[in-house]
């Protein structure tokens, strides 16, 4: 059978018990996604670097797709703030040259005390989607790295 779209335990979380993203109800569109360990988000403060959560976890899809990293609805109600807003996962980051395609959660504590957050809580959820390009589109780039590869 063809993989379309999916989840796998990134390398070096394969014994840790990683737990795959699914939907809770039949017509949800987000897949639940767990952090991989317990960690502390600070508090906010001026200069402060968002925290990354690593889910051990990376997501396969369609070259003509991606998947965004969204909040919770719940998530700003307990202080948390996606970094980016919106985290957006491109197909090739999956297991390209440099990068098994381990994606992380960056947050800020928008609360007025660090957060604690442990193995298996809920942080975030994963949405598939198609995307569009435009008649001239000359993209011939392969990506070669992880995190912020497309920058360099």
């Amino acid at each position: 059978m063809e993989k379309l779209r999916g989840f796998e335990v990134a390398k070096g979380y394969e014994d840790k018990n990683i737990n795959l993203p699914r939907r809770k109800t039949m017509y949800s569109a987000g897949y639940d996604v767990e952090a991989a360990e317990d960690i502390i988000i600070p508090k906010y403060y001026p200069g402060i670097k968002p925290t990354l959560i690593p889910t051990g976890l990376k997501a396969y899809c369609q070259p003509d797709e991606c998947y965004l990293l969204l909040n919770r609805s719940s998530g700003p109600k307990k202080g948390f703030v996606l970094a980016n807003s919106v985290g957006v996962i491109d197909a090739d980051y999956y297991e390209n040259i440099n990068n098994d395609g381990h994606f992380y959660y960056a947050y800020f504590n928008c609360s007025d005390h660090d957060i604690e957050v442990k193995k298996g809580d809920v942080i975030g959820q994963v949405v598939f989607t198609k995307y569009l390009v435009v008649d001239n589109d000359r993209a011939e780039g392969i990506r070669t790295g992880g995190f912020g590869s497309t920058d360099k």
